[in-house]
């Protein structure tokens, strides 16, 4: 009889299964990255170079820096819908739509590689499609165009 219930699958402490533990240890994984770390740190002042090299001294050619002021285009819209009319200002300068391409194109003729970017400010009602067009309309110019936004002020 004591044989019969040791041998049964509900019956005595054989029979029992223990719980799976589906717990990760995580203290192998941060010991191997605590040691990564270490030897990083002291492995990364050991990288730079320690040769010293007299390096020559360019002299001549352009200068980067002139005192040029940068080029600014602003736009502004005066009514209607998109592909209506929007007032140009080239610098502080009204131009006119059609007289904008070959007026820029003269300006880039003057400056060099380092001054070949405008900055492009739009009213915030102007058109996607306007902003575009003068986008286009600078590029084939010759210019990088940047656009300016300005953050929004509180009331």
């Amino acid at each position: 009889m004591a044989m019969n219930m040791a041998g049964s699958p509900g019956g005595g402490r054989r029979g029992r299964r223990r719980a799976v533990m589906a717990e990760i240890n995580v203290t192998p994984m941060v010991d191997v990255m605590l040691v990564l770390l270490i030897i990083f740190m002291v492995a990364a002042p050991l990288m730079t170079s320690t040769i010293d090299i007299d390096l020559p001294v360019a002299n001549g050619g352009k200068s980067l820096s002139s005192n040029a002021p940068p080029l600014t285009l602003s736009v502004k819209r005066t009514g209607g819908g998109c592909n209506s009319n929007v007032e140009l200002y080239l610098g502080d300068t009204l131009i006119s739509a059609a007289d904008l391409l070959p007026k820029i194109k003269a300006i880039r003729e003057t400056r060099s590689e380092a001054e070949s970017v405008v900055y492009l400010r739009g009213d915030k009602d102007v058109c996607y499609t306007d902003m575009m067009k003068l986008l286009g309309n600078i590029r084939t110019a010759g210019f990088k165009a940047n656009i300016v936004i300005l953050p929004e002020q509180g009331s």
